[in-house]
């Protein structure tokens, strides 16, 4: 059975996002660092970001990342997305699907997301894993890929936002690792800075709504059914019927791996009290 994420969960999140050590430092630009980790028993690489939003309060990234509805305006990657039900103020779950660079298949996740708001002064932490249920097996024309942990630490210093993301996914399909690392690695930044134009506009756009509904905020708002997680299943205890088929077959030649002797560090905005 699947389970909702715990005080323990919340912590190994920041854990991941706050220490270095393991890690491979890809890129260092202006306020954003990009990080890479190999994973014990998997191909394929965990990737971290850390970035600086001038301008932005960690409420209303906050406010970005959950709202369902602004999600169709900014996500230009979506192709689909249900809210399926709530198992309490704090935990839902939902299908998401998103397009990929041809020829790859698109790919859908079912997803278990839970959240927490430390208050004014100090954390607000989303993460999301993969899960699996009898009644929502992968959809056609679609590869059910796997999060194993997708999490987001926003940490608000003055009127700006640090933001630390974390993702380990696997898209299944019969990709090879070098290639889905490379695209992990270059998806990531761009999914920042489309987070960051979308955060700027999103208080003129919410204020322009008719229904100016926040659940995630204020749970007398939620709309969704209530469910229980009896036929819910983690990705480690999935039923073995569930299976994913690809054609995904034509990429050759896997490029020489170059180690980095890039010198891990933080960047100043990151160390600030």
């Amino acid at each position: 059975m699947a389970r909702i994420a715990d005080d323990t969960d919340f912590e190994m999140l920041k854990c991941l996002v706050d220490d270095n050590e393991g890690w491979t430092l890809e890129l260092s630009k202006a306020t954003t660092e990009v990080w890479t980790r190999p994973v014990a028993g998997c191909n394929f690489h965990m990737v971290k970001i850390n970035t600086l939003f001038d301008d932005i309060t960690s409420d209303t990234l906050f406010d970005v990342l959950h709202d369902p509805d602004y999600r169709r305006v900014w996500d230009t990657h979506m192709l689909a997305s249900e809210e399926i039900g709530i198992v309490n103020v704090n935990n839902d779950v939902g299908y998401y699907a998103m397009s990929c660079p041809p020829p790859l298949k698109p790919r859908d996740f079912l997803l278990m997301r839970s959240w927490l708001d430390t208050g004014p002064h100090g954390e607000q932490m989303l993460i999301s894993r993969s899960v699996t249920h009898r009644d929502w097996p992968p959809r056609k024309g679609y590869v059910r890929a796997t999060s194993h942990i997708t999490g987001f630490v926003l940490r608000t210093r003055k009127n700006n936002c640090i933001l630390s993301y974390v993702t380990h996914c696997d898209p299944q399909g019969a990709l090879p690792p070098w290639l889905v690392n490379k695209v992990t690695h270059t998806l990531g930044p761009r999914m920042i800075k489309d987070l960051k134009k979308a955060a700027l506009g999103y208080i003129d756009w919410k204020n322009s709504q008719a229904h100016f509904r926040k659940p995630w905020r204020f749970p007398e708002e939620i709309a969704i059914p209530r469910i229980s997680l009896s036929e819910w299943y983690g990705i480690d205890d999935k039923p073995s019927e569930e299976e994913n088929a690809s054609s995904e077959n034509n990429f050759i030649n896997n490029p020489s791996n170059k180690s980095s002797n890039k010198k891990k560090r933080r960047l100043p905005f990151l160390k600030e009290n």
